[in-house]
């Protein structure tokens, strides 16, 4: 559902920037015609540009040290190129293009990726290559309905960590981004699953909330508003010590989930990623070294996966 919506999305915007582009190009305005198509095409990076302004100012307040301007300008900039290659062609046309990875030879502990808000399995396109060549077992899920509860995801997940359980015969390492990492925590709670767990790996998750939700107008993005009821419900069922299971990757450049320190958790492994935007996060070396650390790989990267990361890019 969400690949063919950002198909849509994406085909529409490059239509109204030619058709823009024709219209005052025979007009005689060809400055008109430049402009109007660029600001169609890019105007998303003005969108970017704001959510670091709030972010510049929520922070303030926050317990992790405030970015330098300079690190919110490389990061807005970094996520300026990020987000067209994940929303305009991994996830709306290349979603598929890389297959769950579970050799009936493996004995590697697996890997099973959960992606966030308004996103689909294309988001771990370069992960994913990256952890098939070194011969780590995946499974990239898709949660949907997209706009409907977090709650709705638990099945899902469920069945994700069940088909990887089969062929591994070991709890897996569970990679999530953003809301990602609230739909595993309610399929913790529901099934009481710690032990079907090795390590869950957070990436920019909300998981006290996100000042941006307060302009949610969907279930799943209601339940990540600031200290929402949900939130607080899900915290009341979770022990203490499920969180140290967790490593929770954060930042103070995250333009979604802000402040900072809402995407940590008291008594998980907290790690600050500096001067990087939300998206661009998902596949920093830092997150992909420790993926590889909690499967027992060898080596944190190799010719190999890189070539074959670019590749999936």
């Amino acid at each position: 559902m969400l690949a063919r919506l950002q198909q849509a999305i994406t085909i529409g915007l490059a239509l109204a920037a030619v058709a823009w582009a024709a219209y005052f190009l025979r007009a005689g305005r060809p400055a008109w015609a430049a402009g109007g198509a660029l600001l169609i095409l890019f105007g998303y990076a003005l969108f970017l540009a704001t959510e670091f302004v709030l972010l510049w100012f929520v922070n303030r307040n926050d317990t992790v040290p405030r970015a330098s301007v300079a690190q919110l300008i490389a990061a807005w900039w970094g996520e300026v190129l990020t987000a067209p290659r994940v929303f305009c062609w991994r996830q709306p046309f290349r979603s598929n293009a890389i297959r769950d990875f579970l050799p009936a030879d493996g004995d590697r502990r697996g890997v099973v990726l959960v992606h966030g808000f308004v996103c689909n399995r294309g988001l771990w396109n370069p992960l994913m290559a990256r952890l098939r060549a070194q011969r780590v077992p995946f499974i990239a899920v898709n949660l949907e309905p997209v706009f409907g509860s977090m709650d709705d995801y638990v099945d899902i997940v469920d069945a994700a960590v069940r088909r990887i359980e089969s062929t591994t015969h070991q709890p897996p390492v569970i990679v999530t981004h953003s809301m990602g990492g609230l739909a595993v925590r309610a399929w913790l709670a529901a099934h009481r699953a710690d032990d079907r767990v090795h390590r869950v790996v957070t990436i920019g998750t909300p998981h006290r909330g996100t000042f941006l939700g307060r302009f949610a107008q969907t279930p799943n993005s209601r339940q990540m508003r600031l200290d929402s009821e949900w939130l607080r419900e899900l915290a009341a069922r979770e022990p203490a010590q499920r969180y140290g299971r967790f490593t929770c990757f954060y930042g103070h450049c995250d333009n979604i989930v802000f402040p900072a320190s809402t995407a940590t958790l008291p008594g998980s492994d907290n790690r600050h990623i500096a001067g990087c935007a939300h998206v661009h996060m998902a596949h920093h070396e830092e997150v992909f070294n420790e993926v590889l650390r909690r499967v027992g790989s060898p080596t944190a990267a190799d010719g190999t996966s890189q070539a074959s990361a670019t590749a999936a890019r």
